[in-house]
């Protein structure tokens, strides 16, 4: 009965052996704000990202891919969990997943790979500053609050200064040996996922413990790879003519004021030379897959949890349903998958986790909003038909807008509403023959938004969520209130507070206290 035991032991093993052995490795890199137009032609003229450029040209580009959320946590939840926003309820950069949520990292885990995270997480609940939750909480208070600083380019260093962003080049130190050392050696398949920082625009020490991050800072190496002469300068719409969400997102967000020519092409210009610091962080997490002779059997995604305005639409940052906003990057490579394709299919960030699970060959799980991307791009499919949902679903609930934002982008139509779907008025763009978002349509298409509008509300019932948001806001921000105690009015006196019609840190605490006890 011992050796048979052991023949039996030995066989399950080594069939354990040899499916791992047939497995291959995946790595995910997530970047933090990096507009995923930069990554295809025309935009990827203005910027040179070798390492894009390398995975473009040895996999596949999704053209149109785009976040759940465009904000940090909320983005980064509907990634890991594969679930849109309102199914696991991430409102905002405080509240998004609990701590054991299930994500396709845990399921590879079990099913055999060794896992590695490394990083900017930034997905499960309890993150950010006080100032970034009570804002979120507040914004249906009836009056604008500056939120940020006004956003500014920084040169630091010299041509032999590379290393800017050091916490994640120190990241990636640790990233390169992991792989080099422990990823090498190992018998198992290996899933490894890199969060980066860059290209978010840094902290503004200068403005106080609860500043935002509105600073643009590089050297002046990377802005040699940088092709000034294409650097576009946004257009924009007079403030009177901005649709009432949008203008609310430009005065928080401190851009409501004059800028020069200057100022915002150097606000532009230093944002893809973060990019491109970026990209060789991408490139020392490639080279060392295959110095350690891994890339040939390794998956490699890249991607962002939500773009940057960079100025477009007199704004900068995310927080808005604009391209530069919300378009990130989306491209794989690797053994089985095509080379040089560039795909039209509408994606999102949900779409990644069973995308993985498929690339794994784990089987697929009921509960995630995504589709795996796996038949559009792998190369032993040569059928003309792969399906693909043609819409993609983003939401909005954090601060620096103040009504709950729902997306839908089908075709050439991206439909933008807000709230309940009757106290804010709709925004409807037709993205093949207006770009640059600045001529709401919605008015002279009503049989698209009559489509579009029934097509969304058959995925959410969006004016629901809006009140359950509501309520949440009510109810988190109370909480906050009573936990306080006799310390909430100097704390809430320190929280960016800005009032356009009356300077006065009393009449905030009051205009709160009234919306939160249904006062007024």
């Amino acid at each position: 009965m011992f050796i048979l035991f052991i023949i039996f032991l030995f066989q399950n093993n080594h069939r354990s052996y040899c499916q791992n052995a047939s497995r291959v490795n995946i790595v995910l890199v997530m970047t933090d704000a990096l507009d995923g137009r930069l990554t295809f032609e025309p935009g990827s003229r203005v910027v040179h990202l070798p390492y894009v450029d390398y995975m473009r040209q040895l996999g596949t580009t999704f053209l149109n891919a785009y976040t759940n959320s465009p904000i940090c946590c909320p983005s980064r939840a509907a990634m890991w969990s594969g679930q849109f926003v309102h199914l696991t309820q991430s409102w905002n950069n405080y509240k998004c997943l609990e701590a054991n949520a299930t994500t396709w990292m845990d399921l590879l885990e079990k099913n055999g790979y060794l896992t590695k995270r490394m990083g900017k997480l930034d997905y499960t609940s309890g993150g950010h500053s006080v100032s970034n939750r009570v804002e979120a909480w507040t914004r249906d208070v009836h009056f604008l609050l500056r939120q940020e600083g006004r956003p500014v380019a920084e040169l630091v260093g010299n041509m032999s200064t590379v290393r800017i962003m050091e916490e994640d080049w120190t990241t990636v130190d640790d990233a390169v040996k992991w792989i080099q050392q422990t990823a090498a050696s190992s018998p198992q398949p290996f899933a490894f996922y890199l969060g980066l920082n860059l290209p978010h625009p840094y902290k503004t020490e200068s403005l106080g413990s609860t500043a935002g991050g509105s600073t643009f800072r590089t050297s002046p190496y990377w802005l040699t790879k940088v092709a000034s002469d294409l650097i576009s300068i946004p257009k924009w719409l007079p403030m009177a003519a901005m649709h009432p969400v949008d203008y609310y997102s430009t005065f928080t967000k401190n851009c409501s004021g004059a800028f020069t020519v200057d100022e915002i092409k150097n606000i532009r210009a230093f944002y893809y030379a973060m990019c491109a610091e970026a990209d060789a962080m991408l490139g020392q997490v490639i080279s060392a897959l295959r110095d350690a002779d891994l890339l040939k059997n390794t998956v490699v995604i890249f991607t962002a949890d939500h773009g940057e305005l960079a100025m477009e639409h007199r704004q900068f940052y995310k927080m808005s349903m604009f391209e530069g906003s919300s378009h990130v990057p989306l491209l794989i490579t690797g053994p089985g998958l095509k080379s040089g394709l560039q795909l039209n299919q509408l994606v999102s960030l949900v779409d990644i986790y069973p995308t993985v699970l498929d690339i794994a060959r784990i089987p697929a799980v009921s509960y995630v909003s995504g589709q795996s991307l796996l038949p559009l791009i792998s190369a032993s499919n040569n059928s003309t038909k792969k399906e693909h949902r043609d819409w993609v679903l983003s939401e909005y609930h954090g601060c620096n807008a103040n009504s709950s934002t729902y997306m839908l982008r089908s075709g050439q139509w991206k439909y933008i509403t807000y709230g309940n779907g009757l106290s804010v008025s709709p925004q409807l763009f037709d993205l093949r023959h207006d770009q640059d978002e600045l001529h709401n349509v919605v008015h002279r298409f009503p049989d698209v938004q009559t489509h579009l509008e029934k097509l969304l509300q058959s995925i959410i019932d969006y004016p629901k969520v809006s009140a359950d948001v509501h309520l949440y806001n009510r109810k988190a921000f109370s909480a906050w209130h009573q936990s306080l105690g006799s310390n909430y009015s100097q704390v809430i006196a320190n929280l960016r507070w800005h009032v356009d019609w009356q300077k006065d840190v009393l009449f905030n605490e009051r205009a709160i206290d009234h919306w939160l006890y249904g006062l007024s």
